[in-house]
């Protein structure tokens, strides 16, 4: 049972800091002064009108000395209110402040308020507690029942001060719920910090840097003040305790907030609403929670979303993601992440960005060990569909689409863009490599510009790749085909190095819309996809062939386009010598929380670490900067490499201009084959059986070709046509 201790009354907002932790020559506000930051404000004392006037409007002080306040101060706006310890505050005016259709006088009614700094022109009403905070410039608190700092406050950031045992600190255990992967959360954190600290577990002179980093840089002693920040509203909320406010924050109704920073700013504000609980955990800027979400023990990036009950716990959650009425446990998720409906489940998961999971999609439904240590990896685009049921340990790699099922075994999917089948009446998997390319391009096109056009973060700390066809995606293309022809080979089917396929051969003439059914086309075995004996199958492996290699073809032409455009100086001649710079091309690539980065950066920055050459975050974040200024050479030299692999040689100005050529006609085709892929909806005799007419239908969904996405990549291309015209005439008069 707690107990409870008695003090001496006159001490009473006094003694925050225990004199032990106090350093030689500092007072308990010497932190406290450091944080309020205000060199220009001039503090005075009461004068006895004021004092007299204070104590008619039914205010008390324990002691009037201690309460000091800056001009102009009108001593009328305080009424029925408690004062204890050090109290400091900013001008106070007869002024209205007005959030919203809100409105309420500056000053402080119906209150008590214990050694706290408040700001110019701010608003406390009916709050009974408010202990240890600094308050800012024109801030509304009203009908708050707790708002207190204790000594020892981190503010989610996984920390121990001064006296405190190591059992206090609090860790995050991503991607496993054995506790293998724990990484401290801190304020600044974003994705591939912990992709840093969660996936390099075997170097762990590595880890143990990065522990010593977090303390170092947030760490410290005892007695820093919670802060609420300029021009923030907190409203009818229960408990707020160790929670530090960022500016313009917006809070209403939470049940209960404890252990957090908020970040918040004018350009990026974050907002809490009705029946929120939060604990130990960090709340990126421009973020929203409503309607009794719940989070514990995690870090939020930029712009990313709770609602409607969701539940996140032991993770971190990337940028620009938005979770809803589902539960989320122990997972490290990439930023551009959905996931909307009450009852879908994501546990013990790495989902590495531009990710959806549909209405009753169980990821990691239970352990195949003897013990919850399961995981599971899915590369970027990771879309399970309805009522998926996964089972760990599983792997998936880029822009894999699962189709409607209970997959009773650990899944191996190594083929990028396929779509995966459970078939139960032949009792057997299926898989059909490069799916979306050939059968629904209007999704994969519209994925990459959705992640670009809502991308509304104000400052960029965590860099996102959003094309489908990048390094890493053409790398897992290029394992695919080595794999591929292995089982084709051992199928007896011809496999051809450079097929003359072109990029109409990729479809069906008929288009089916269930593609995946089996009596539909060619298949082969296709073993080691699934953890089990049972037969697993490729469906329409030639075409997915040719596919690939367009995939390639294409990704490195557009790529190679995008590099000459950014140097108009640039001649085909230095462009070779520049690409050509690398002896090899790199095929190995990371995806480091959403920025791809090849490998051996990522492995250089780990010997800086551990060598103690970098010793704080911030600097580890300039390291990622750095990255992403080498990308685009990085990619073109890639780019370059996988053309050289597809001809077998390096191509020449005439060769390129060829290829220029090429790039085009697939630039064409992507085109049309994102309008049919969205004139499917319409043209479906089931999809205009709920209207009386056509007309009907038309108003209620509009046209096809009326499309805004459809008439977006219509206009892309005629800028692509010009960009190729203009290309080629560089290039083969440089020639």
């Amino acid at each position: 049972m707690a107990e409870i201790s008695i003090k001496p009354s006159e001490r009473y907002g006094y003694d925050f800091i225990p004199p032990e932790y106090l350093p030689a020559g500092k007072d308990e506000y010497w932190r406290r002064n450091e944080q309020n930051g205000k060199p220009e404000k001039t503090w005075r004392k009461l004068t006895v009108q004021e004092i007299e006037i204070l104590v008619k409007n039914d205010n008390f002080c324990s002691n009037w000395d201690n309460f000091l306040v800056s001009d102009p101060f009108d001593a009328a706006l305080i009424r029925n209110s408690n004062f204890y310890g050090l109290i400091r505050l900013g001008a106070m005016q007869n002024l209205l402040l007005q959030h919203h259709d809100y409105r309420i006088p500056a000053g402080i009614r119906n209150s008590t308020l214990i050694a706290c700094d408040v700001g110019d022109n701010t608003s406390i009403q009916d709050c009974p507690y408010i202990s240890h905070y600094i308050i800012g410039d024109r801030v509304i608190l009203s009908r708050i029942d707790e708002m207190q700092t204790t000594n020892h406050a981190k503010f989610g950031n996984g920390l121990v001060k001064d006296g405190e045992d190591e059992d206090v600190r609090v860790w995050i255990d991503v991607m496993n719920e054995a506790g293998g992967r724990s990484i401290l959360p801190f304020a600044d954190m974003i994705c591939a910090d912990a992709y840093l600290w969660a996936c390099y577990r075997d170097d762990r002179a590595l880890t143990e840097k990065l522990r010593d980093i977090t303390q170092k840089n947030y760490g410290g002693g005892r007695g820093l003040y919670g802060t609420i920040g300029t021009g923030a509203v907190i409203k009818s909320c229960a408990v707020i305790k160790d929670v530090a406010v960022g500016e313009a924050a917006y809070i209403k109704g939470a049940n209960k907030l404890k252990n957090l920073s908020i970040l918040s700013s004018e350009d990026e504000p974050s907002q809490i609403g009705e029946g929120v609980e939060m604990v130990n955990g960090i709340v990126g800027y421009g973020c929203t929670s409503f309607y009794g979400s719940k989070a514990v023990r995690f870090v939020m990036g930029r712009r990313s979303n709770l609602k409607y009950g969701a539940r996140l716990i032991h993770s971190v959650l990337g940028d620009n993601s938005t979770v809803s009425c589902c539960e989320i446990l122990n997972n490290l998720i990439f930023p551009v992440h959905e996931q909307h409906h009450n009852n879908s489940f994501l546990i013990a998961s790495m989902i590495q960005g531009l990710s959806n999971l549909a209405a009753g999609a169980t990821i990691g439904s239970n352990h195949n060990s003897r013990a919850n240590d399961g995981e599971i990896r899915a590369g970027r685009g990771f879309w399970p569909g309805l009522s998926v049921s996964l089972k760990h340990s599983s792997r998936f790699a880029s822009f894999v689409l699962i189709a409607k099922g209970n997959y009773p075994y650990e899944l191996n999917i190594t083929l990028p863009f396929s779509l995966v089948n459970n078939n139960v009446r032949k009792d057997r998997l299926e898989v059909m490599p490069a799916y979306f390319w050939m059968y629904n391009l209007y999704a994969l096109e519209r994925n990459s510009w959705k992640a670009r056009d809502r991308d509304k973060r104000v400052i960029k700390v965590q860099h996102i790749e959003t094309d489908y066809l990048a390094p890493d995606t053409a790398e897992e293309i290029i394992a695919a085909l080595t794999q591929m022809e292995v089982w084709m080979k051992a199928a007896n089917m011809e496999v051809s190095a450079t097929p003359s396929l072109t990029p109409d051969d990729c479809l069906d003439e008929e288009d089916p819309e269930y593609a995946y059914i089996p009596d539909a086309g060619e298949e082969i075995p296709a073993p080691g996809l699934e953890r089990h004996k049972r037969r697993t199958v490729l469906l329409k492996p030639r075409k997915a062939w040719a596919a690939y290699q367009e995939m390639l073809r294409f990704y490195a032409v557009k790529t190679l386009i995008t590099y000459l455009e950014s140097r108009p100086d640039l001649s085909f001649e230095t462009l070779a010598a520049e690409v050509e710079g690398a002896p090899d091309r790199i095929t190995d690539w990371i995806n480091l929380g959403g920025q791809i980065v090849p490998a051996f950066r990522v492995d250089e920055l780990r010997e800086r670490i551990r060598e103690g050459n970098i010793e704080s975050w911030e600097a580890i974040h300039r390291a990622y900067d750095e990255f992403q200024a080498a990308y685009p050479l990085d990619k073109a030299r890639h780019a370059w490499g996988v053309l050289k692999y597809l001809l077998n040689n390096a191509p020449d100005a005439a060769a390129f201009a060829r290829e220029l050529d090429r790039a085009l006609e697939t630039r064409r085709w992507i085109t049309e084959q994102v309008y049919r892929s969205r004139a499917k909806d319409f043209n479906d005799p089931f999809r205009n059986i709920t209207y009386r007419n056509k007309d009907e239908m038309e108003q209620v969904v509009g046209k096809a070709e009326d499309n805004f996405f459809v008439n977006l990549v219509r206009g892309n291309l005629a800028q692509f046509e010009e960009t190729v015209r203009v290309l080629k005439e560089r290039i083969l008069n440089q020639g």
